[in-house]
C-alpha cells in the first residue's frame, strides 16, 4: 500500500512522500492563483475551482469568497449550493464531505490531520537517504445537508454534523453533532434542538 492509500484509509503515512508532496504543491498553486483574482472574475475562478476541486457542485449558487486554503482538493466532496466567506480552510489528508446548501462563515476551518499522542510515533524521523519526516494520520469530516457554521469555527477529524444543523461562532467541533442542533463552544455541545417552527 502507498503512503496516499494509508493517507486516505486513516492509516499514519508519510506527508513526505514524492506523490503527496506534488499533489499538495499543486494545490496550494492552484489556491494561490484564486486568490489573485477579483471576485469577479468567475470564469478565471471557477476554472481553478473545477481542477482543484473536482468533486464540487459547480452550480450558480456554489460560491467561495477567498480566500482559500486546501491541502489537497481531491479529497473534498461539497453539494449543491455552497457558500463560503473570507479565509475558508481545508485540511483534507482524509475525505471531507460537504453536503447541500452548507454555509460557512469567515475563518471556518476544517482539519482531517491527527497527530500521534505518544512522542515515540509523533516525533520526527529520517528515511533511508537522511530526509525528516513526521508521521501522522486523518479522520473524515462531514457535514450533512442545510448547516451553517458561523465565524471562526472549527471542525476536526472523525468529526459528523447532522443536517440542519447551526455551530456557533468560535466553537472547537471535536465529536459528533446530531441533526437539526444548535451547537456551540469550546469543546462544541449542543446548546438546543432547532425547531421546525423557528
Amino acid at each position: 500500500m502507498n503512503e496516499r492509500e494509508k493517507m486516505t484509509r486513516g492509516e499514519l503515512y508519510n506527508p513526505a512522500d514524492d506523490e503527496l508532496y506534488l499533489l499538495r504543491t499543486k494545490a496550494h498553486r492552484l489556491c494561490m492563483d484564486y486568490n489573485r483574482l477579483y471576485d469577479t472574475d468567475e470564469t478565471g475562478r471557477n476554472a481553478i475551482l473545477r481542477e482543484l476541486l473536482p468533486y464540487c457542485h459547480m452550480d450558480g449558487y456554489t460560491y467561495l469568497q477567498g480566500p482559500i486554503y486546501f491541502d489537497y482538493g481531491i479529497n473534498t466532496y461539497i453539494g449543491k449550493g455552497f457558500y463560503a466567506n473570507f479565509n475558508f480552510t481545508v485540511l483534507d489528508v482524509c475525505p471531507v464531505r460537504i453536503g447541500d446548501n452548507v454555509m460557512a462563515g469567515t475563518n471556518v476551518s476544517l482539519l482531517t490531520p491527527m497527530h500521534p499522542m505518544r512522542w515515540q510515533e509523533r516525533n520526527a524521523r529520517h528515511d533511508d537517504g537522511g530526509e525528516g519526516y513526521i508521521l501522522e494520520y486523518a479522520k473524515p469530516i462531514t457535514i450533512g445537508n442545510n448547516c451553517w457554521l458561523a465565524g471562526s469555527v472549527t471542525v476536526t477529524g472523525g468529526v459528523t454534523i447532522g443536517d440542519g444543523c447551526v455551530i456557533g461562532a468560535g466553537s472547537v467541533v471535536t465529536r459528533d453533532i446530531p441533526a437539526n442542533s444548535f451547537a456551540a463552544g469550546v469543546p462544541c455541545r449542543v446548546i438546543r434542538t432547532i425547531d421546525n417552527n423557528e
